[in-house]
């Protein structure tokens, strides 16, 4: 990848959670500190809440390791649970021992979590539960929490319950039916996306921690970062990856403002302008009325110079005057359909967009059949002479491999779902569904697209990965269709051999559309190569976006 052209050790944005990249602003360490306070006085509920990718989990991992050493941690990372389960999985995250007859009763339960929050008093120590994504909290559940709160002594609350999520959490606990659990927070905390400052700040840190030397992003560059990530850290880091790997990709050791739009547009699927683009489009009026202030004066200057005397015009005989009838032409103004917004169409489509459903669609653009009791898809589609390829990326790498592809979208309340993107043009995503297809705006996938998606692909040879030093028909078959690309006719047999001439043909290839450049036809390079073809019977991501669904 793009490391080693950057002098870098390792990847220095990727978005899985690392201690050694972990860094504090100033309101991260404000949030960790309004979280350890409330942990050291008396109980109750403390609330901290974000946008999405603002580093929530992150200030839970730093209160992990900071947790005083008085006190016991129930950590629930999935909260969509029955009062039941809930508080089945805070007493085993405790260690407490129960029967299995225990487990279905609430009153059981109830009981013995109070007996441990009594043990835990007697010695000095403090029961602490976390409950993460709490916006996803049923009534009910928030209900139950509410009564836990209820276990106490004659001087303090025996159990702290800090509630993490998005900003709907706030919504959620200012409905009247929950304004008891409301007037029981002590402590309330916003935590709000980085400053430009602090967005600077970030990027050079997790570059420096990578082994970065010197200056890879421009000023310029890391305003633009901020801009159009909004300072929300998990964005950030999407966008800076991307850069990167077209600044590699063009040879440029140095990344500039640009790049960070060509990378945001990537992700977002769309383009931006530069920020100074707004004002020239907010002055055009006034330079649209000094044009034509200066056309009029030029023509009514043109008009004096050939204007005849008085003399002259008095003895001139009197042109014919003739007026021309003139009926401008009728223009017939196509008429566009505005691409829907997907949260609306899941919303409507409820039911519709599970993993079956989407796997039942993806098959049927390849002219196979999905069984939804049939065993796994991935064996299914192998069955039918079909792979199954599963990664995380951006919109650029789909319309790369220019193949179908199921999209893992979450809605609002945090709900899954499976959709089969089957073409895009323009701004423009279409999606197939059991009982139509929909065009929706791919701004709007982007909202709700975590970068997860799954394509299928017809392999055209036996081996996944080739390599120098391979032969056979599949070497072949990759010399022949890069000659194809090129624009290169073989006069002779093409060689099954992989030899240092492929190499670098697969390195051009890979690096002229943007894949990794490591002159090996893996997966990737192979289903590109494939789609460039255009072999008969394989449904074409763009294509079918242009009309031919």
């Amino acid at each position: 990848m793009y490391t080693s052209f950057f002098g870098l050790g390792e990847k220095p944005f990727a978005i899985t959670p690392d201690p050694r990249y972990l860094f504090m602003s100033e309101r991260h360490a404000e949030a960790l500190a309004h979280l350890l306070y409330g942990i050291t006085e008396a109980g109750g509920f403390i609330q901290l809440t974000g946008e999405v990718g603002t580093g929530k989990t992150t200030i839970v991992r730093s209160l992990l390791e900071r947790m005083p050493g008085h006190a016991d941690v129930a950590v629930i990372l999935n909260p969509q649970l029955t009062p039941v389960e809930f508080v089945l999985t805070i007493c085993e995250e405790l260690g407490i021992f129960m029967r299995d007859e225990d487990a279905t009763s609430i009153k059981d339960l109830v009981d013995l979590l109070n007996r441990r929050l009594l043990e835990a008093h007697a010695k000095g120590r403090r029961i602490v539960v976390i409950v993460d994504e709490a916006q996803n909290l049923t009534p009910a559940t928030l209900e139950q929490v509410r009564l836990l709160t209820n276990l106490e002594t004659a001087s303090q609350k025996l159990l702290q319950i800090i509630l993490i999520g998005q900003p709907e959490l706030r919504e959620v606990l200012d409905r009247v039916e929950l304004r008891q659990l409301a007037q029981r927070i002590t402590g309330r905390y916003h935590l709000a996306p980085l400053s430009r400052n602090e967005t600077a700040a970030y990027v050079n840190h997790r570059l420096k921690v990578a082994g970065a030397n010197g200056e890879i992003f421009s000023n310029a560059a890391l305003r633009e970062v901020h801009r159009l990530s909004g300072g929300i850290p998990r964005i950030i880091n999407v966008i800076c990856d991307r850069a990167l790997l077209g600044a590699f990709t063009q040879e440029q050791p140095r990344i500039g403002p640009g790049m960070i739009r060509e990378a945001a547009g990537e992700v977002y699927g769309r383009s931006f302008s530069p920020p100074w683009m707004k004002l020239l489009a907010g002055s055009a009026g006034s330079v649209a009325v000094l044009g034509l202030a200066l056309g009029v004066w030029q023509l009514t200057r043109n008009v004096e110079l050939e204007a005849p005397s008085v003399a002259e015009a008095a003895s001139a005989e009197p042109a014919p005057v003739q007026v021309a009838q003139v009926t401008p032409p009728v223009v017939q103004l196509p008429v566009v359909s505005r691409p829907q917004d997907v949260a609306q169409v899941l919303l409507e489509k409820r039911g519709m967009t599970n993993t079956e459903s989407a796997f039942g669609q993806l098959f049927a653009l390849w002219g196979g059949k999905f069984m939804p009791k049939g065993g796994r898809p991935c064996d299914q589609a192998k069955k039918q002479g079909l792979s199954c390829v599963y990664q995380e990326g951006s919109w650029a790498e789909l319309r790369t491999l220019n193949r179908p592809a199921i999209l893992t979208l979450f809605d609002d309340e945090g709900n899954a779902h499976q959709v089969v993107v089957s073409g895009l043009v323009g701004d423009t995503a279409k999606i197939n569904l059991p009982d139509e297809t929909e065009m929706v705006s791919i701004s709007s996938v982007s909202r709700l697209w975590s970068g997860e998606y799954l394509v299928l692909w017809r392999p055209q040879v036996k081996a996944s990965t080739l390599s120098a030093g391979m032969r056979g028909d599949g070497v072949r078959w990759l010399r022949t269709q890069l000659n194809t690309v090129a624009g290169k006719e073989d006069v002779e047999p093409a060689s099954d051999y992989f030899d240092e001439d492929l190499v670098k043909m697969v390195e051009d290839f890979q690096r002229q559309y943007r894949l990794n450049v490591d002159g090996i036809a893996g997966v990737q390079t192979q289903i590109v190569l494939d789609a460039l073809g255009n072999t008969p019977g394989s449904p074409l991501l763009v294509a079918a976006a242009r009309g031919t669904s």
